[in-house]
């Protein structure tokens, strides 16, 4: 029987090529198998020519891989070749199902090591230059996603934080608003709204709590939404992203 191979969960950061952690990069370069997430970037799979790649994407609203076939895939690929890597967005351990991944690996027995990745909240502050946690301000911080498993549909709970970073977004934000805003958070609460973060078609909007569900526009991509008064500009704040309310940046 031949050897198993070893299966590398690895996260590939926000999107931008140069993100993703030097280990990653690495493996990257070696694998003969990587399974990458729809959110993974063709700039970032270009540091994997030699490899097979699989697409096992999901995304909201699309046709997407049914996570068991993603898990059975792992496996079989693991009884094929010696590196296969599954290729995450941001960071495999925050809303990337490893924990099923992890579980059918080592079911079968199979060698797994997870590489971290910089996850989107983290890049969405640096891209903002917007502090999650401030002094005086801001002491907690709760990622969390409306996106769920279906026996929990009515899971609706917001967590009770000073800063609330809201991941996957974008249909989602405005129902967020309205239940902060029903439970008495203030109107004028500040609100960054990243979409694409560290591509070259980022874009970044601020609103507030209660302009959300008039300013939050169409997405094209990803959209990472950042609450609490940590968002607040600063007085001095480069002029570029500390426009008025409501204003959109455009990267070059």
């Amino acid at each position: 029987m031949p050897a198993l191979g070893k299966v590398y969960l690895i996260g590939a950061g926000p999107g931008a090529q140069d993100l993703i952690t030097l280990r990653g990069a690495r493996l990257l370069a070696q694998a003969d198998v990587v399974l990458h997430d729809a959110l993974v970037t063709d700039e970032m799979l270009a540091l994997c020519p030699q490899a097979e790649k699989i697409l096992v994407g999901k995304r909201y609203g699309q046709l997407s891989t049914a996570q068991q076939f993603i898990n059975k895939q792992l496996v079989d690929y693991a009884g094929k070749v010696p590196l296969v890597v599954r290729l995450k967005g941001g960071d495999p351990m925050l809303f990337g199902r490893a924990d099923e991944e992890l579980r059918a690996l080592e079911e079968a027995g199979i060698e797994v090591e997870v590489v971290p990745g910089i996850t989107t909240a983290l890049a969405a502050a640096a891209a903002t230059k917007q502090p999650l946690t401030k002094r005086g301000v801001a002491r907690s911080v709760a990622f969390f996603t409306s996106s769920t498993a279906p026996e929990h549909s009515d899971h609706h709970a917001i967590p009770d934080t000073d800063t609330l970073v809201q991941y996957m977004g974008g249909r989602e934000a405005t129902a967020t608003a309205a239940r902060m805003l029903a439970q008495g958070r203030r109107p004028d609460t500040p609100v960054v709204v990243i979409e694409n973060c560290s591509r070259s078609d980022q874009r970044i909007r601020r609103l507030t709590l209660g302009s959300l569900a008039h300013g939050l526009g169409p997405a094209h991509g990803p959209v990472l939404v950042m609450l609490g008064d940590a968002m607040k500009m600063r007085s001095h704040q480069a002029p570029d992203i500390a426009a008025a309310v409501d204003a959109i940046q455009q990267r070059a």
